[in-house]
């Protein structure tokens, strides 16, 4: 059955009415992927010059919306970091209205604070965390051993104590953590002397046009120690190569963001230090220490007194001819020579040095004939002992018997050659204390040496521990600038058990490393191996 022809044509004209709709859907859709297209897939196929001008503008526009993403990306961390600021500030505040009001002490050494600045800012120092575990009024320290010591380090290297079998006295710091928090520390400090608040008065005494901005190349030298309930403190030294003003920042992180404790600028350029030796006998020793003396203090710092206190009559003569050749070969006449016809006593000798002086106060610095010392010491020195306030007793490092160290080779290398850092050449000798810098008040104040210690050892002990008890802060820290040559030891008889058993233990730990004492200890099985290596060796040649 055919349909009509009128039912025909109302099918056609359906037909072509939906394709004309999908057409035209099409070419809606068409246009609609043209115009959301991005404009570089029509400007790339053009040619010259207005293809690439489109182009570049099409990334330009881009990286100027990526930019100001990144923008608001850093501002918005910016202002999260601004309120951390302005948190930590508001809990300094409160600290800061709990303490009281001191004014700060007059020193010798010309520490530059403004208005309360040095005051409160030090009060808030030593009434916080740090100073507890330190050595405040009526402290009892089980021993002289009860004080934290402080790490040493520059730029570069770390001085520690703490070496096991394993690290060595001087060491790059390996692990990335140390190294990102100490040039973290560096730069911390940086910020505090180029950047300093309005409440430290910076700006009021230096003025902005004549400031001087630090860098990471005026950094000279540091120390740090960490208290396991507390955080890290840590003293930072800062100088121009051209002048001899110091910038010390002091930092505290308290088991999170660094906090700033105090900044100040240090003038050491008038600082005597008075070099106290006592000595009986060992003329050639002593001729070798003038020699250090004459390099270092004669001829580069030009600040330093020397006073030797001499015990007896033979060879007093050769140490007097000593000190005056010195004296006419470099015109340098700031020394004294104190002679006791008595038996030698370094607590006694120490003393009377110290109360030889007659010029009102200085910074002393109690030395061994067999201590050599650099330039950069006697700054440390001067910069860690404060009037009223510290005491500097650094640690030594010990160089080991020369002829153990060596022995592979046919004489030692000279002294100048020997003074590394090294696990086989030398020790931090942590149970000494001889060495100090302190200022002369504080050492009459304390009641200066027990006089009834004898012989050897034990007086230096002694003073340690009363500097312990009292109100001065200890600063205890390897130096790398210090060291103790090498000498043979004789223990005398009379010498109490203490004293005798303490002066064979320096001994022992004297004379070599654990490894080459080892080597020592077995010598006679490494050469009953090396003859059997011999014979065995011979007997297949024969063969």
């Amino acid at each position: 059955m055919r349909m009509p022809r009128r039912g025909l044509v109302i099918q056609a004209r359906t037909r072509w009415l939906l394709v004309g709709l999908a057409l035209l859907f099409s070419l809606v859709l068409l246009m609609y992927l043209l115009e959301c297209a991005p404009q570089t897939d029509g400007n790339g196929s053009l040619p010259g010059v207005v293809g690439e001008t489109m182009g570049k503008e099409y990334y330009q526009a881009l990286l100027q919306e990526q930019e100001e993403h990144y923008q608001n990306r850093a501002t918005s961390l910016k202002r999260q970091i601004a309120q951390l600021k302005q948190e930590l500030q508001e809990m300094s505040d409160k600290l800061k209205s709990l303490q009281e009001k001191k004014s700060p002490k007059v020193n010798g050494m010309n520490y530059q604070g403004t208005k309360e600045q040095t005051s409160n800012d030090l009060l808030e120092f030593l009434h916080s965390q740090i100073d507890k575990a330190e050595v405040s009024v009526g402290a009892k320290l089980p021993s002289e051993y009860g004080v934290i010591p402080f790490e040493s380090f520059t730029s570069m290297k770390v001085f520690q104590l703490e070496m096991g079998l394993t690290r060595h006295p001087e060491e790059k710091p390996v692990r990335k953590d140390k190294r990102d928090e100490l040039v973290e520390v560096i730069e911390a400090g940086l910020e505090v002397i180029n950047n300093p608040d309005e409440e430290d008065g910076q700006d009021e005494d230096d003025g902005v046009g004549d400031r001087q901005l630090y860098s990471e190349n005026d950094f000279i030298e540091g120390y740090y120690r960490t208290e396991r309930d507390k955080g890290t403190q840590y003293e930072l030294f800062y100088k121009k190569m051209d002048g001899m003003e110091y910038r010390h920042v002091t930092l505290f992180r308290p088991f999170g963001p660094l906090m700033k404790v105090k900044s100040e600028t240090v003038d050491i350029s008038r600082s005597i230090i008075n070099v106290i030796v006592p000595l009986a006998g060992r003329t050639e020793a002593f001729a070798q220490f003038m020699q250090n003396f004459r390099d270092v203090c004669i001829h580069q710092d030009k600040r330093v007194h020397l006073t030797v206190v001499y015990f007896g009559q033979d060879g007093l003569s050769e140490v007097k001819n000593i000190l005056e050749s010195v004296a006419r070969e470099t015109d340098f006449n700031n020394y004294t020579l104190v002679s006791l016809n008595e038996e030698f006593n370094r607590g006694r000798g120490l003393d009377m040095g110290a109360r030889a002086w007659e010029k009102g106060e200085v910074l002393m610095f109690f030395c061994d004939v067999d201590v050599y010392f650099t330039a950069e010491f006697l700054n440390s020195c001067r910069l860690n002992a404060e009037p009223g306030k510290k005491v500097f007793y650094p640690v030594v490092f010990s160089l080991y018997n020369p002829a153990i160290v060596y022995a592979n080779q046919d004489i030692p290398p000279p002294v100048e050659q020997q003074l590394v850092h090294k696990k086989d050449s030398g020790f931090w000798r942590d149970f000494g204390f001889g060495m100090t810098c302190q200022y002369r008040t504080d050492f009459l104040t304390v009641g200066g040496f027990d006089l009834e210690v004898k012989g050897w050892g034990g007086e230096d002990v002694h003073l340690y521990r009363k500097y312990l008890h009292g109100e001065l802060v200890v600063v205890r820290t390897p130096v790398p600038g210090l060291f103790h040559l090498w000498h043979e030891k004789h223990c005398a008889d009379e010498l109490t058990p203490e004293q005798y058993r303490m002066c064979i233990q320096s001994k022992a730990m004297n004379e070599a490393s654990h490894s080459h004492l080892g080597m020592l200890v077995f010598r006679e099985e490494i050469e009953a191996h090396l003859r059997k290596q011999a014979y065995r060796t011979n007997s297949e040649a024969a063969g």
